[in-house]
């Protein structure tokens, strides 16, 4: 069984319920209990205008990591997101594999570790929030170096609830 990060990210179509939809789905797909973050808003990364809630999940599954990215891009779908979309841009939901076990994988469509996570905040806070003696696999930087290194954006701990 593979221990596996998800980033979760959403600025359109109700992004609290957007999150709370994504961790039921992830619920379901994990063989042991789930590990989650708080939610935090972040200024968004690109062209988009409008702040993302995002968080980190942990679940625990026997899906290999083309199957696991598989799901998570219908899980995607089913929460209204388009297939194709343009980089950087508003978004129902996004689910991302940061990391699978100590794997270290790239391939055409999927790349692990997550290859942008160590410069986003708005993922690493919150991995910090359930692994706070987090290191990544490639380099062995800790998380707090990597939080040190990464670009500052406007970031918050909410107090919205799951």
């Amino acid at each position: 069984m593979a221990q596996v990060v998800i980033a979760l990210g959403s600025n359109l179509n109700d992004p609290h319920q957007q999150l709370i939809d994504a961790k039921e789905f992830l619920k379901q797909i994990s063989s042991s209990e789930i590990l989650y973050s708080s939610i935090y808003k972040s200024e968004p990364v690109g062209p988009s205008e409008d702040d993302f809630l995002n968080a980190v999940i942990k679940i625990d599954t026997d899906l290999s990591p083309s199957q696991l990215f598989n799901k998570l891009k219908k899980q995607e779908k089913k929460q209204g997101r388009p297939s194709r979309y343009p980089k950087w841009t508003s978004r129902t939901i996004d689910l991302d594999i940061i990391a699978y076990d100590n794997l270290v994988l790239e391939t055409d469509t999927l790349i692990i570790p997550h290859a942008e996570y160590k410069y986003r905040m708005f993922v690493l806070l919150p991995l910090k929030e359930i692994f706070p003696d987090w290191k990544d696999i490639k380099n062995a930087l800790a998380i707090e170096e990597m939080i040190k290194k990464a670009p500052e954006i406007r970031i918050e701990k909410t107090k919205l609830a799951w």
